[in-house]
């Protein structure tokens, strides 16, 4: 029987050294981390592999129970999940063990609070953009990456490799090379190690954006947002005015760079999503290589 751990955080920014430590103090074998939004479940890549992991008698160990979700549905569907295949949940933080009634009574009483904090919260951020905005204070969201172009501008102009320059500012690659692609469009005088014969592949999308509740109506400016922001970096054909359904046309070197490319679009595409309440489903298809992804 082994003890298994799950460690999350929401952005790319945030440290998962504390929870880490804690999984190990607990005496994890295994752990399974990653910083990814924790109000659905879909698009978790490590907590459907540590789900898979387990087995009848092992034990999943979280810090907190809203690292593994923070909507009350999602929870409860995973607690009967593993409880069907046989798996305890225990957490460092919070008296939980669903081995004994009164641990899965604590359970459920923090998924309650645990959802109510989330909508509070919500409820504040909506209140400030609106205050923001009559104040013409709101500039909206700014991507992580995006927000360090002149930092990754002068690390190339510096000498810098295009993998130095992304471990040292803690991006991803595939934006390294978007940035470096919308700087060299504006200026005559290439960077150094500038790539000669970059490929095009030509990738099939569908994007579903849903408001979170009823409540909430936010997913008209959550599309705008994701639509103009694919356009600052590709060719984008949408195929239907009122559709789903996008061409883009998206520069690669690589199968592993069209990849992360794809993977970080679906990931920002999740944080507007997050900004405006919002749940986002994408699915995209490189019909020439046969690649999926979403």
């Amino acid at each position: 029987m082994a003890i298994v751990g799950y460690a999350r955080v929401s952005t790319t920014d945030q440290d998962l050294s504390i929870q880490r430590a804690a999984l190990e103090k607990s005496g994890c074998e295994k752990i399974f981390a990653e910083k990814q939004s924790g109000t659905r479940q879909e698009g978790r890549v490590q907590l459907d592999a540590c789900l898979d992991y387990l087995r009848e008698g092992d034990t999943l160990m979280v810090t907190r129970i809203d690292r593994l979700s923070r909507s009350l549905r999602d929870l409860q569907n995973l607690v009967h999940d593993l409880k069907e295949e046989g798996i305890y949940l225990k957490a460092t933080e919070q008296p939980i063990d669903t081995s004994t009634a009164a641990g899965k009574a604590f359970l459920d009483m923090l998924g309650v609070f645990a959802e109510f904090e989330t909508n509070l919260r919500r409820e504040r951020q909506l209140e400030g953009v609106a205050k923001a905005k009559k104040e013409g204070k709101y500039k909206g969201r700014q991507p992580t990456a995006r927000a360090k172009s002149q930092q990754v501008v002068k690390l190339i102009q510096e000498g810098f490799t295009r993998e130095a320059a992304a471990d040292k500012l803690s991006i991803g690659i595939a934006s390294v090379y978007r940035i470096l692609k919308t700087y060299q469009a504006n200026n005559t005088t290439p960077l150094r190690g500038s790539r000669i014969g970059t490929k095009l592949a030509i990738l099939d999308v569908c994007l579903v954006v849903e408001n979170n509740s009823k409540f909430v109506r936010g997913k008209k400016k959550a599309r705008e947002y994701i639509e103009n922001d694919w356009r600052r970096y590709y060719d984008v054909e949408k195929l239907r005015i009122d559709g789903n359904e996008y061409v883009l046309k998206v520069p690669y070197d690589s199968e592993d760079d069209l990849g992360e490319t794809v993977y970080e679009m679906i990931i920002d595409a999740q944080r507007a999503a997050d900004e405006y309440n919002c749940q986002v489903e994408m699915k995209v298809k490189h019909e020439a290589t046969g690649s999926h992804w979403g």
